[in-house]
């Protein structure tokens, strides 16, 4: 194990609880901010008379971003010691995403969207690679840990939000940054080093081949499995506001939704990493893969009160799995930590929200409902991947 200064010390069965809970805060901030975006849509879409096309456009660049690009700052962070991406990268999130409340039109929405995203994209690679080097014998249970600072930020983040601007219009948004910047002032002082990874001496296609040589083809069985997990969760949270929104509920009703849906995400990552440590991580992709798709259509047509039970039991099923495929790459593939997470929690989950758009184009002809019908559908068809998966406990 490594201390936060990089002074090396004896390998330790248990976790380091206080470096885990620093970068567990690193990803809670980041993404208490980026969890705006969603419950806000409905107020996008009235304010600038959006359509389901532009919908999809800030969704799908949003995903591309905080996502798709993570790779290569994964490889830069392999290569380097330094916090300019696990310090900097939420400060970009935290004051862009403040600002989309003054956007004027949609193109500056859309930018003020991107920079925040490419914040995000910055500092998750490279704090998600570090877990595992303070983790010691408990990888599954620290990355579920790890992985809950994200998702009840996602959870938490629309219910303030659809509040706040409930009361206070968009307009005042910018003033929602002020309370991001107290804990990062903390974090400055306690955020360890990444480590260098010994592949300064490596380009592009050498980094790749060393890190992923001989174990490619599980590492893009577990990118495919969480690609389409990831398209079915992303289009739910982009396109069932618009329709929420459209039957009448309020932006804090809609708020409440997305946050059952991603802290039902948050305990089920726990338990799912507490099991995956005990019986390997095979029984729970088989289980969640099978029951997300009835969670999905029961979250579709039961109407009422019945919107906030069906939320949470499909996020409970259908992010179970993040902190797992992460932890399997990173074990799968030790040599790139940082790399490994970026294509798991970045490529992947990135890719997944780039086809928002056509998520969008097709509910602009057929309409929400039966386009997400036929989405629910997809994750059956990941279970053919998931028997390939190597059979390994973390």
């Amino acid at each position: 194990m490594i201390h936060h200064k990089g002074t090396p010390l004896p390998f330790s069965e248990k976790a380091d609880v206080r470096m885990i809970a620093a970068l567990t805060l690193i990803h809670f901030v980041g993404d208490f901010y980026s969890a705006f975006i969603n419950p806000l849509i409905p107020s996008f879409v009235s304010h600038f008379s959006l359509t389901l096309t532009q919908v999809g456009i800030i969704t799908g660049a949003s995903r591309f971003l905080a996502f798709v690009v993570q790779p290569p700052i994964g490889y830069v962070a392999d290569h380097y010691r330094t916090r300019f991406f696990i310090l900097g990268g939420p400060l970009m999130v935290i004051v862009f995403t403040s600002l989309v409340g003054i956007a004027q039109d949609f193109w500056t929405l859309l930018f003020f969207v991107c920079i925040g995203s490419i914040g995000s994209s910055m500092f998750h690679p490279t704090v998600a690679g570090m877990v595992s080097t303070y983790s010691g014998r408990h990888l599954g249970f620290s990355m579920s840990v790890f992985n809950m600072g994200g998702t009840l930020a996602f959870g938490l983040g629309p219910l303030f939000i659809s509040a706040y601007v409930s009361r206070y219009d968009l307009a005042a948004m910018p003033w929602v940054m002020l309370p991001g910047l107290v804990p990062m002032v903390f974090l400055y002082f306690m955020a360890p080093y990444p480590l260098s990874e010994g592949l300064k001496n490596f380009g592009l296609i050498g980094s790749l081949r060393e890190v992923f040589g001989t174990v490619w083809k599980p590492i893009l069985m577990i990118w495919m499995i969480m690609a389409l997990r990831a398209f079915v969760s992303q289009s739910i949270l982009t396109y069932l506001p618009v329709h929420y929104a459209r039957l009448g509920y309020s932006l804090v009703s809609i708020g409440g939704v997305i946050s059952a849906f991603t802290i039902a995400g948050a305990i089920s990552g726990l338990i799912a990493g507490h099991l995956s440590d005990r019986i390997g991580h095979k029984p729970i992709f088989y289980t969640t893969h099978v029951i997300t798709p009835i969670c999905i259509l029961l979250m579709l047509h039961l109407p009422g009160p019945w919107i906030y039970i069906s939320s949470f039991l499909t996020g409970f099923f259908a992010l179970a799995i993040l902190p797992l495929g992460v932890a399997l790459a990173q074990q799968l593939a030790p040599k790139g930590k940082s790399m490994a997470s970026s294509l798991m929690m970045g490529f992947a989950l990135g890719t997944g929200g780039v086809l928002t758009p056509v998520t969008g184009k097709l509910a602009d002809i057929f309409g929400i409902v039966p386009v997400l019908n036929w989405i629910a559908v997809a994750p059956i068809i990941a279970l053919v991947l998931v028997y390939y998966l190597p059979k390994s406990r973390f």
